[in-house]
């Protein structure tokens, strides 16, 4: 199946409200809860510790282009409404933020699944206005709660264009192991995989 037909929604125009949003006047700060700890392949200035409250990390969105196909959906992490989130937030310098927004936004979007958001994000030096990557439960991106045995599947066979869902989930759990975030459900699916 092409990427057109996996095309949730035109992922074009929430990157130009993203833009607007943003406007251009300073630099930009991006949240990172998920790979983007650990890959982020956007050029930033300075990264600080956050948290983000009324959020947390889920690992409930299908990815059927990064982490899988059409025919055997991965999964990845998203933002979702409730809890807490404990990562980094990234400075993009101003003359370089459109341009690698940009090309974040082929990596993060390719299907239009998320919600780009900003969002509230505690540091050491205050409070920080950031872009996120949040997802709707009522997203069909959503996978809901898995079954074990059904996530040992996926974590067993879902591939895609970035890899397996497998060394996404555990690229991560070591990433946020370095930092010293502890995530119960991160180290549970850990513990699931086998690892």
């Amino acid at each position: 199946m092409d990427h057109e037909a996996l095309t949730l929604r035109d992922p074009a125009p929430l990157l130009e409200r993203t833009l607007h949003e943003w406007g251009g006047r300073e630099a930009l700060w991006i949240f990172g809860y998920g790979s983007l700890l650990w890959r982020r392949e956007f050029e930033t200035d300075a990264e600080v510790p956050a948290q983000v409250h009324g959020w947390h990390r889920a690992f409930r969105m299908r990815s059927r282009v990064n982490r899988g196909t059409a025919a055997q959906p991965g999964l990845v992490f998203a933002l979702m409404a409730g809890g807490s989130c404990h990562g980094a937030v990234f400075r993009v310098p101003l003359e370089r933020a459109e341009a690698e927004l940009r090309q974040l936004w082929l990596r993060e979007m390719p299907t239009g699944v998320y919600d780009p958001r900003w969002l509230a994000c505690r540091t050491p030096r205050g409070t920080i206005n950031a872009l996120a990557f949040t997802l709707h439960r009522s997203s069909p991106g959503h996978t809901g709660r898995l079954a074990d045995a059904q996530m040992r599947h996926i974590l067993a066979h879902a591939q895609g264009r970035y890899g397996s869902t497998l060394d996404y989930l555990r690229e991560t759990a070591l990433e946020l192991r370095r930092r010293g975030i502890r995530d119960r459900e991160v180290e549970r699916l850990m513990r699931l995989a086998g690892d």
